[in-house]
C-alpha cells in the first residue's frame, strides 16, 4: 500500500467516527463530479473547479463544493463536503475570504491543510478581495498552479495535465484579447461600474473601468448595506451620470431595483460574479461568464450603442 493510498484509508476511518456525531440533515447535497478518472481532486469554487476540469481532462474526476448560483460569503459546510474532502487525492481552493470556511472541513475530514493548493495565491491576491478570477491574467496563473499541482501530486498523468493547461491557457489569452477590444469600443467616461457587491475590481482595474460604487459597500455579501450607504450611492450615481446598475445572479436585486426607480438608471442584466451559473446558462463556465458579463458591462454603459461579440 503506498502512502498515499495509506493517507486516504486514515482519513475515511476519521470520517467514520466522525459521520456518527453529525447530525443527518435534509439538505445535504452530494458534492457535483465530473471526470472519469481514478485520480480525485476537490475544489471549493465553481471557478477554480471549472479550471481543474480544463486542465484534467479525462484523466482526473473532479468534485466541487460549491454549487451553481452559490454565494460562497455565506456558504455552510455540509458532512458531504466533508467526505469528500477525506476522499481527495488532492485539494484545490480559490483562496481568501470566498472559502475561509474550508479550514474547519480541512480539520474534520483529517486532510492537513499544507496539502492544500491555493490557487488564489499563485494567481496574486490583492488585499481582502478574494475575487480574482475576474481577470483573466490572473486565472492564468491560477491555472498554471493547478497545472504545477497535479503534475507533482499523479506523475503519470503529467502530459495529460500538461496539454490541458496549455490548450486552456490559449482560450485565455483569446478572452482577455477579446475583452480589451470589446472595452476599447466604449469610451473611457462611459465605462461607470456599480454593482451588487465590489466583486468586479479586479477586472475593472485590468480594463480600465472606473468603479462607482457597490449596493453593499463591501468585497463580501454578507454584509448590508445602511440607509446612509443607499444615499450616499445614489447621490453619487446621480452624479456621475450612471447608466446602468448591474446586479448579481446569486444576490436580490430589490434594492438595486429601488435604487435604479429613484435615480433614473436601468438594471442591467444580471453578472455572474461570486458564482458560476448551472449547465446550459451564460455563465455556465469561466469562458462563458467573462464572455457574458463583458457584452453586458460593454452594452449598459452606453444603453446598446456598443455590442461585442466575444
Amino acid at each position: 500500500m503506498t502512502f498515499s493510498m495509506l493517507r486516504r484509508v486514515l482519513r475515511l476511518l476519521a470520517l467514520a467516527l466522525l459521520s456518527v456525531a453529525l447530525p443527518a440533515c435534509g439538505s445535504d447535497r452530494a458534492a457535483s463530479g465530473s471526470g472519469a478518472g481514478s485520480f480525485h481532486i476537490v475544489a471549493t469554487t465553481t471557478q477554480t473547479a471549472d479550471f481543474a476540469r480544463n486542465v484534467a481532462g479525462t484523466r482526473a474526476s473532479v468534485t466541487q463544493i460549491l454549487a451553481p448560483n452559490t454565494d460562497p460569503h455565506e456558504y455552510e459546510v455540509r458532512p458531504g463536503d466533508v467526505k469528500a474532502l477525506a476522499e481527495a487525492d488532492i485539494v484545490l481552493r480559490s483562496g481568501g475570504e470566498a472559502d475561509a470556511w474550508l479550514g474547519d472541513a480541512l480539520s474534520a475530514a483529517g486532510v492537513d491543510s499544507g496539502d492544500v493548493v491555493d490557487a488564489g495565491r499563485a494567481a496574486g491576491l490583492e488585499g481582502d478581495d478574494p475575487h480574482w478570477w475576474q481577470d483573466p491574467v490572473r486565472a492564468e496563473k491560477g491555472v498554471g498552479a493547478i497545472r504545477d499541482a497535479l503534475v507533482r501530486a499523479d506523475p503519470d498523468g503529467a502530459a495529460a495535465y500538461r496539454a490541458g493547461a496549455a490548450r486552456y491557457l490559449a482560450r485565455l489569452r483569446r478572452l482577455d484579447a477579446s475583452v480589451r477590444a470589446c472595452m476599447g469600443r466604449v469610451p473611457a467616461n462611459q465605462r461607470l461600474l456599480v454593482t451588487s457587491h465590489d466583486a468586479l475590481g479586479y477586472y475593472a482595474r485590468r480594463y480600465g473601468i472606473r468603479v462607482v460604487g457597490a449596493v453593499i459597500p463591501a468585497l463580501t455579501t454578507a454584509a448590508q448595506p445602511s440607509a446612509g450607504d443607499v444615499g450616499k450611492l445614489v447621490s453619487t450615481i446621480e452624479r456621475t451620470g450612471v447608466r446602468t446598475i448591474f446586479a448579481e445572479s446569486s444576490v436580490n436585486p430589490k434594492v438595486e431595483q429601488a435604487i435604479a426607480r429613484q435615480t433614473g438608471a436601468r438594471i442591467g442584466p444580471p453578472l455572474w460574479a461570486d458564482s458560476l451559473g448551472p449547465s446550459g446558462s451564460s455563465g455556465a463556465t469561466y469562458l462563458g461568464s467573462i464572455a457574458f458579463n463583458t457584452r453586458a458591462l460593454a452594452g449598459g454603459f452606453t444603453s446598446g450603442a456598443v455590442r461585442c461579440r466575444i
